[in-house]
């Protein structure tokens, strides 16, 4: 039995190890899943990139202006909204502006943000950012009363609970995240066949998981590379929320004088480091275990161009096939509480709800009268993107 006791603070109470550890252990667990590790359905976005935009917003680094240093950007994302670490959030802002990382970078970079071979970005205090067009689509319609706002963690500022998000952001840049007890990893797509896709849904709310795949036939990664699965694993995959991608480099081969020839890769699998990859090839080179390779040189420029030298004319290019990457998918996000696993159909069909949201809502129907029919705004975030 519990007992209590009388202190100087007030009543202590006595509560069993288990029970208290139980308790925290769930609003921990609750906070991770729910505050930081899992992007919101309707939007794409975690807490920490949703205050980097807004904070920007509020910054007025709209893609018209002139670039803030990112230390700004940063100072004033953790003194207002998010309070954790400066380092953190500056690796997640860089990440929305790396063009290898994100299909659609959400953040204009000037200066060195990183690049391909994994080299890490610049110093905050040296770099500087702007929002893109597409950002500006999440955010169309913030000052319009589209959305509601909540008080901050010490309550002097107000942040947005959810982007309006004109744009489809969790399918076409995908997330990943691992929280207590549930991860995700959803990975990005084509902008213009998932407002296909959107179309088809707005007219046939009940369309099959085998008509979308018809639509968007499966991911598109910023590093491009040739996806390796059938039409069925894809579309199994896109029903269940959970699968996997096989991503292989695409290449070409190049004749050269006297019947000689090079295989050249183009593409490479998507967060495969292109200097770790260099280095790998090299090892088994000198290690005598890819014999029929005779050197691999670099002569990437803007585009990635790696070089591939057969010891003889007689190598078959299906060497590449060792460049085959497996890419885990398990949909999940922050929508339902819990969050459960998700399918294709149900990601469109939350943003569709939560874009008509506004005109639906009896209690703020008339704070928004833009904000109807915002689902229409597909085709202008097309047109912004050209």
């Amino acid at each position: 039995m519990a007992k209590s006791a009388q202190a100087a603070g007030g009543n202590i109470s006595g509560v069993p190890l288990a029970e208290a550890l139980s308790e925290r252990y769930l609003s921990y667990a609750l906070s991770t899943i729910m505050a930081r590790s899992l992007p919101d359905v309707r939007d794409g976005l975690k807490p920490v990139h949703r205050r980097l935009l807004y904070a920007m917003m509020q910054l007025r680094l709209d893609p018209g202006s002139g670039f803030k240093k990112c230390a700004r950007v940063v100072g004033d994302v953790i003194g207002k909204y998010h309070p954790h670490g400066d380092q953190s959030v500056y690796e997640a802002l860089v990440r929305l502006a790396q063009d290898f990382a994100v299909r659609y970078p959400l953040i204009e970079g000037q200066g060195n943000f990183g690049n391909i071979d994994g080299d890490n970005a610049a110093a905050m205090r040296y770099t500087e950012s702007r929002l893109t067009a597409v950002a500006q689509a999440l955010l169309q319609g913030i000052d319009e009363d589209a959305v509601d706002l909540r008080a901050t963690y010490d309550g002097e500022e107000s942040e947005p609970v959810v982007l309006p998000a004109a744009f489809p952001n969790l399918l076409a840049n995908g997330s990943s995240g691992i929280a207590v007890g549930m991860a995700t990893s959803i990975p990005p797509h084509n902008l213009g066949e998932l407002c296909d896709a959107l179309s088809h849904l707005i007219k046939f709310p009940k369309a099959t998981a085998d008509k979308l795949v018809d639509l968007v036939p499966g991911p598109d990664f910023p590093t491009g590379g040739v996806l390796a699965e059938s039409r069925e694993a894809i579309t199994e995959a896109y029903k269940t929320g959970r699968g996997s991608f096989r991503l292989r480099a695409r290449w070409k081969t190049e004749k050269l004088s006297q019947g000689q020839y090079e295989i050249v890769i183009t593409e490479i699998p998507y967060q495969v480091q292109k200097a770790r990859l260099i280095e790998k090839i090299a090892e088994l080179i000198n290690a005598k275990k890819l014999p029929i390779l005779d050197d691999v040189r670099d002569e990437s420029t803007d585009d990635v161009r790696l070089v591939l030298v057969p010891k003889s004319r007689n190598v078959p290019a299906e060497v590449l096939r060792r460049l085959s990457d497996r890419l885990s998918q398990h949909r999940r996000a922050d929508q339902d509480h819990p969050p459960r696993g998700r399918a294709q159909t149900d990601h469109r069909q939350a943003l569709q709800a939560h874009r008509r949201a506004g005109r639906s809502d009896p209690e703020h129907a008339s704070a928004r009268p833009a904000q109807a029919g915002r689902v229409r705004d597909q085709g202008r975030t097309q047109e912004a993107l050209r």
